[in-house]
């Protein structure tokens, strides 16, 4: 599967989006996606169990990994039908040899392109965008706007 951009509108639709795909590997983004910026662990390990909870109905997939560039963690990880991976202070996109185990093809389902869809292109999977709610805090705002400058250069088509 050669890397591609797609724009849905939130976490459900990229679920079915990755099942469509019949990807093998599917990558989370957490803040937003799986839990809030300033939620607290309790909040994560509720994300973390919906989302392992739908993945596990996702034929063919066989590794859910949660990637953030945070140092938060989940309390522990829900037993799962599928191999789950929960990587703090990930690097992304910089670092990229954590995820190259992973069986092929894949995506990437997150809301900023100059991490989320970067890392997605380095390797060679489908970026599914989730836009972020509208108040977002000073970092993630400025790469949003980064984000907006970059995703002409590294995805040339637009779906959605």
């Amino acid at each position: 599967m050669r890397s591609g951009y797609e724009r849905l509108p939130g976490l459900d639709e990229a679920l079915e989006r990755a099942r469509q795909l019949s990807v093998q590997t599917v990558i989370f983004d957490i803040e937003p996606l799986v839990a809030h910026w300033d939620s607290g662990r309790e909040a994560l390990d509720e994300g973390v169990a919906r989302v392992l909870s739908q993945a596990d109905a996702v034929p063919g997939l066989k590794v859910v990994c949660f990637s953030t560039n945070s140092l938060r963690r989940p309390s522990l990880m829900p037993n799962t039908k599928v191999r789950a991976v929960y990587l703090a202070a990930a690097g992304k996109p910089v670092r990229i040899s954590q995820y190259l185990s992973f069986p092929r093809p894949g995506a990437v389902i997150g809301d900023q392109v100059a991490t989320d869809g970067i890392l997605a292109r380095r390797l060679g999977y489908t970026f599914l965008e989730c836009p972020p709610p509208d108040h977002l805090p000073p970092g993630p705002r400025l790469m949003r706007g980064l984000g907006s400058l970059v995703r002409p250069l590294v995805f040339t088509r637009h779906n959605g």
